[in-house]
């Protein structure tokens, strides 16, 4: 009987041992599965996003407007009235009548001579720079005594290209950027157009010198972006140039004709005259009107996405799945300038 319970107890034993040890196993596969399908997430959730190109239709309304067209250039500011005022004859200083900085109108007496010789007078109004002698020096003909500046007679240079030089005349009206001082717009003309031009590898740029309406503030040396205005039309019609297609030297543009009641794209092609352009617009003389929506060349765009399929896995005798779908977007233009 003894034997019997003691045999009883050791079985029970095993058999608890045997269940625990099932159960153990159980645990440990599943958690071996959680990680496994955690590590599978974070592969194709990081892995690299597949790409899909699009492409947007961009369309833009004609306008009517003011079309200008200007030349730019930059360049910096210089005096117009700057001069080295020299010695005519070998003679001695008698006195010098001004002092560095000093401002003189034309004509005013500058240094005399004790030999009679003529005086030096200031050949325009200007400010004294530089002085280099003083009562009883000896000076040579030629020698330079002193320096002369306009400061509030300035102008800009700039060089503008041999394809664009031709379009650049004296009195055209300009508009100056000053780096200094970016809030300020300041206005001149142009003064010169150099017959010359220099070349520099392959391109020739002839010298433009403009004239500054005013000179508050500036100073000599600082650099300037100008832009002359050549060419200026009011109450044209006009597109962007990229509007314009060529075939066997006939341009024309792409017309939308789509309803706004309607998703479907409709387009006519339509024959063109065109005028003067800029940078960005064109003129047209015939074929299209303002208000007339007209259709860009199309731009691509790209989005990632992931893909997932469908799955899941059982554990525990539970289910667990994900369910995924890719996503694509398509852009397109809309509105009344269609960007």
């Amino acid at each position: 009987m003894v034997m019997a319970m003691v045999e009883c107890l050791t079985n029970s034993k095993a058999s608890t041992n045997k269940l625990g040890g099932d159960r153990m196993k159980k645990w440990i596969i599943g958690i071996v599965i959680i990680i496994i399908c955690a590590g599978t997430g974070g592969y194709f959730y990081l892995k690299p996003k597949a790409q899909v190109l699009s492409n947007i239709t961009r369309t833009q309304t004609a306008q009517k407007g003011t079309l200008e067209v200007k030349v730019s250039g930059s360049g910096s500011i210089s005096a117009i009235n700057s001069e080295d005022l020299t010695s005519e004859t070998n003679s001695e200083v008698d006195e010098v009548l001004v002092s560095v900085n000093d401002t003189v109108k034309k004509g005013d007496e500058l240094i005399s001579f004790t030999d009679g010789s003529d005086s030096i007078e200031a050949p325009f109004a200007g400010t004294i720079t530089s002085l280099s002698v003083e009562e009883g020096d000896k000076v040579n003909q030629g020698a330079v005594i002193a320096h002369i500046t306009n400061y509030k007679n300035l102008e800009t240079s700039i060089g503008v290209d041999e394809l664009d030089i031709s379009k650049v005349k004296v009195g055209q009206s300009v508009s100056v950027d000053v780096s200094a001082f970016p809030d300020t717009k300041y206005t001149g003309k142009v003064s010169e157009v150099s017959r010359e031009g220099e070349v520099s590898n392959g391109v020739s740029t002839f010298n433009v010198k403009v004239k500054l309406t005013e000179a508050k503030n500036l100073k000599i040396g600082m650099t300037t972006e100008s832009s002359i205005l050549v060419q200026k039309k009011e109450n044209v019609t006009y597109v962007p140039v990229e509007a314009i297609n060529s075939r066997n030297n006939v341009k024309y543009v792409i017309v939308s004709t789509s309803s706004s009641n309607s998703d479907e794209e409709a387009t006519k092609t339509v024959e063109v005259k065109t005028g003067i352009t800029n940078e960005n617009y064109v003129e047209i003389t015939s074929g299209i009107q303002a208000g007339q929506l007209v259709v860009l060349p199309q731009i691509q765009s790209s989005s990632n996405f992931n893909k997932f399929g469908q799955g899941g896995f059982q554990m525990g005798g539970g289910n667990f799945g994900a369910q995924g779908n890719g996503e694509r977007m398509m852009i397109r233009g809309g509105g009344k300038n269609g960007q």
